[in-house]
């Protein structure tokens, strides 16, 4: 028999949409010899639907999109994710259509509430095992979370499978492909028993999902890779219930699934959205540059628009990239220089600043009017206005609020600027879009005469590994100084962290790709008195640096 895998971008709250594109998937796979379509988790109302499960109103439509599917399958057998009410509960259920019927419903066990899960908020655990017969081979149903944990594939092997199935809505960030391989292999090989593990893919604004469906054979061994970052309808071809293995690897590089990652979650937030096309400050810096290529890659260059916003700071070279750069990707660019709006602001203020040193107030102005700018185009044309500030700028407050903050979403967000430095070569591998100049002269701002990022932040790489082992590890200043980081950076770089806090939670929703982004995952308070940068040695008076 054959087994197809319908690894799908579903819409959240599309219950028709949805449905109509499992039946769509699950009748191709008929017609390709396939007795059982497997979809992902919640597959019907998408993923995560978060608090519309709160609403009564959404579960019931649910669950009447559920009968009328189950009303079309007639031949072979279609597994549905779905919202499911049972004895007065909330339920995160896989049903079983065969025969015009929901013939079976397994009900997941363990719902993980954790980074950016939250699935105790809406849902009961269930606790049978769920197994069903399709042309004499016995499927055991375990949804997602329930892979990780040893009990629900026992339990369901107790039940008589001989062959697990695991929908799943696993958001991608950079380690969760392997941790998904490792522990799937792990319940294959004690249980003996298959697995044909089905993963979501697209954007649901800040998670992206990349799919990478697979099988596994009962030693664990990946024999069959769907791939990554696309919709697919495979087919598992099995053997009694032995799959067959089938050619085909996963691209490991880092920088190919972050790249992919961006891209999706541009493609579908825009489109989801409903959004014309996405508008951006292109400043001939490096960030501006990676999100102009990702934007042209995921929309189309007709529907990206770019727009230098010069200063009396701009430097030549940072007009002249641009330019080249607006040509190789031949989007639509123009100039509008700020210098009127800026002198204008100065000669307002200028009793407020009278006999006061120029500052952060100053340059601030310039990053506001771009915005200002920016967001007004938005609003006349209705394109988003996609922001460009990085990880490492938003973690340590290196961003202008109301400024380049500005904006409807925020593609770098979760990209520290070491990598990206990495993904604009990436990019450039695959064809050449970003000038070389932009990708080695330093990185600066431009919001006064000689400016460099390096001014106010330690080193990007020095930055980026307190960042990761802080934000992502959740080390301790201590031990972030054990690991040789100069004391003097880790505690500047933590206290900086603390203090930008109340400029995250205005800043536009962004693409998770790590392990932890300043997102779901990360629910620190504003107002806080923790200052664990404090356990650090203070510097010493005269200056010198801290080792």
């Amino acid at each position: 028999m054959h087994v197809a895998v319908a690894q799908l971008d579903q819409v959240v709250g599309d219950l028709a949409g949805n449905a109509r594109r499992m039946l769509d998937a699950m009748r191709d796979a008929r017609r390709a010899g396939a007795s059982l379509t497997v979809t992902p988790e919640l597959s019907l109302p998408g993923y995560p639907p978060e608090d519309l499960l709160l609403r009564p109103a959404f579960v019931d439509a649910n669950l009447r999109e559920l009968a009328a599917m189950a009303a079309e399958v007639r031949e072979g057998a279609l597994t549905v994710g779905f919202a499911d009410r049972h004895d007065g509960r909330c339920h995160n259920a896989v049903a079983v259509l065969e025969g015009g019927r929901v013939a079976h419903v397994y009900r997941k066990q363990h719902l993980p509430n954790y980074t950016v899960f939250d699935e105790e908020r809406y849902f009961d655990p269930g606790r049978e095992p769920c197994v069903f017969d399709v042309d004499g081979v016995r499927f055991g149903v375990v949804v997602c979370e329930d892979v990780w944990y040893p009990g629900p594939a026992a339990q369901a092997r107790a039940a008589g499978a001989q062959v697990l199935v695991v929908p799943n809505g696993s958001p991608y960030h950079t380690g969760q492909q392997a941790l998904r391989r490792a522990t799937v292999a792990a319940r294959a090989r004690e249980n003996a028993l298959p697995v044909i593990y089905v993963n979501r893919v697209g954007g649901q604004d800040e998670l992206v999902f990349d799919g990478a469906s697979f099988v596994a054979d009962a030693g664990g061994a990946v024999i069959q890779q769907v791939p990554a970052w696309q919709e697919a309808l495979a087919l598992c071809a099995l053997d009694g219930a032995v799959p067959k293995p089938v050619r085909g690897a996963l691209d490991r590089r880092l920088e190919h699934h972050v790249y992919h990652a961006l891209v999706m979650g541009v493609r579908d937030y825009v489109g989801k959205n409903r959004f014309p096309g996405a508008l951006l400050g292109l400043s001939g810096g490096i960030d501006s540059a990676l999100t102009l290529a990702v934007a042209v890659d995921a929309l189309g260059r007709e529907r990206v628009r770019a727009l230098m916003l010069p200063s009396r700071y701009t430097a030549a070279i940072s007009l002249e990239d641009a330019r080249e750069m607006a040509g190789l990707l031949g989007v639509r660019y123009d100039e509008l220089p700020i210098e009127g709006p800026f002198t204008a602001f100065l000669e307002t203020l200028e009793g407020e600043f009278r006999d006061l040193a120029p500052d952060a107030a100053e340059e601030n102005l310039q990053a506001r009017i771009r915005g200002t700018l920016l967001m007004a185009l938005s609003n006349k044309f209705g394109s988003i206005v996609l922001t460009t500030g990085n990880k490492s700028e938003m973690a340590v407050g290196y961003a202008t609020l109301y400024g380049d903050m500005a904006g409807g979403f925020a593609v770098l967000k979760d990209v520290p600027k070491t990598l990206v430095y990495r993904l604009a070569r990436y990019r450039n591998e695959l064809g050449r879009v970003i000038p070389e100049r932009i990708i080695t002269r330093a990185p600066s701002a431009e919001l006064r005469a000689g400016q460099t990022d390096q001014d106010s932040l330690p080193p990007y790489e020095v930055l980026d590994a307190i960042l990761e082992a802080y934000v992502e590890q959740d080390r301790s200043p201590s031990e972030i100084v054990a690991t040789g980081l100069a004391a003097a950076d880790v505690r500047r770089v933590v206290r900086m962290i603390k203090i930008a806090e109340y400029k995250r939670r205005q800043s536009a929703v962004g693409i998770r790709i790590t392990p932890r982004g300043f997102g779901k995952d990360w629910r620190y308070p504003i107002t806080s008195a923790w200052n664990d940068w404090e356990t650090l040695p203070a510097p010493p008076r005269d200056g010198a640096a801290l080792v």
